[in-house]
């Protein structure tokens, strides 16, 4: 590999992690902004759909714009409009301003998910197999609980809280934009851009026999995502007795960090039976972390999103390996897109659920909800690998 392709490849990593991580960022400050600005759960589950609705619009309208413009033009914008929304946070007085800068986030978010992820894929080494997958799907939820966590630690111990983790992000985003100047552009411009905006779900015709258990994966996983990033600052006040913001970036973090290590521990594993053993794993998880928040255990919590952070890593990384190897280099932006629309999706329907219930319900009951989710994922899962052997076994 050519030093200024293993450069590109970090640079392009690194933007991805840095565009999540200011994504991340407001989320243990979300129990402040309920106090102070007289902000509702309700609110705050608005707040989390406007910028999944943000992400799943950009990814339709702009997800392919990169085949056209370059991975490094739209990477660029994907990092700027980061930084935009970030210091469109530094005064919130109010859910608009929490809107605006949520949904400045989710746009790119959109972008980074099409732009900067193909980008990763495109420039990764050849060895080992799984670490264009695992980068490309991990680096967004490695991203996402750097933020939480650096903003709980800043607003915990740094001056002005509600200011210096957008400031500081902000910073990082700038090196992001200088390293991604200087890396290579691996796809040459092509006309058709202003044709690419038209909204388009693409899905290469070789993924589809994939496409149940995929969609089943992506949603119920990124469903608890969701319900992590609209609640963790509520669980941690409500449910674990602490206003802290460091709490509360912990208890998020316990789910999204381990997804890391969950594409290499099962980097041997088919990528089929990655996909299976993550989602049993998964289930199995977010079971307990439904006991936990029902016993009020503190341990049970975080052990439990430990361990369905790890076991979502396993699910999606098998399940994009499976996907892009059926896909050629011109089709991954909108594999992408696509990928991360079903995955949005599913995080935006069950907040939105979740936070008209908070009204009158308790999280650890809504929580069984999400359980409910993930078990009738196994099922999906596991029955999509069943029918091909048994159509198999009926062949003459």
């Amino acid at each position: 590999m050519q030093p200024r392709t293993r450069l590109g490849f970090a640079a392009a990593t690194v933007s991805l992690v840095a565009v999540f991580a200011a994504s991340g960022s407001p989320i243990p400050l979300y129990e402040r902004y309920r106090v102070q600005d007289g902000l509702t759960t309700g609110d705050l589950s608005i707040a989390a759909v406007s910028y999944f609705v943000a992400v799943m619009v950009s990814l339709v309208v702009l997800g392919r714009l990169s085949d056209h413009l370059g991975r490094r033009t739209v990477s660029l914008a994907a990092v700027a409009l980061a930084a935009v929304g970030s210091l469109a946070l530094l005064d919130v007085t109010g859910l608009s301003v929490l809107v605006t800068g949520r949904v400045l986030h989710g746009v790119a978010c959109g972008l980074a998910s099409s732009a900067l992820t193909t980008y990763v894929v495109d420039l990764a080494p050849d060895r080992p197999r799984w670490l264009a997958a695992a980068t490309a799907a991990g680096s967004p939820l490695i991203g996402l609980t750097l933020g939480a966590l650096g903003t709980g630690a800043l607003a915990e111990h740094g001056p002005a809280p509600e200011r210096t983790p957008y400031l500081v992000v902000t910073a990082v985003l700038a090196v992001c934009a200088a390293l991604l100047a200087g890396s290579p552009e691996p796809v040459g411009r092509r006309p058709g851009a202003l044709a690419s905006l038209r909204p388009r779900v693409s899905l290469p015709p070789a993924t589809r026999p994939l496409l149940p258990a995929a969609i089943a994966v992506f949603c119920a996983t990124w469903a608890l995502g969701g319900f992590y990033q609209a609640f963790s600052p509520t669980i941690a006040a409500r449910d674990l007795g602490t206003d802290s913001t460091l709490v509360a970036g912990t208890v998020f973090a316990a789910f999204m960090a381990p997804y890391a290590f969950g594409g290499p521990l099962t980097g041997r594993l088919a990528a089929g039976a990655a996909q299976r053993l993550g989602i049993v794993v998964f289930a199995l998880a977010v079971t307990g972390v439904v006991v936990g928040l029902h016993t009020g255990s503190v341990v049970t919590v975080v052990l439990c999103g430990v361990v369905a952070g790890a076991g979502q890593g396993a699910a999606f990384t098998g399940t994009m390996r499976g996907l892009l190897a059926r896909t050629d280099p011109a089709e991954r932006a909108g594999l992408m897109a696509t990928v991360y629309l079903f995955s949005y999706g599913g995080a935006a329907v069950p907040s939105l659920v979740a936070g008209r219930l908070s009204a009158t319900l308790e999280l650890s009951w809504i929580a069984v909800g999400y359980a409910v989710l993930a078990l009738l994922a196994v099922g999906v899962v596991l029955g999509s690998s069943a029918r091909p052997r048994a159509r198999v076994g009926t062949r003459p």
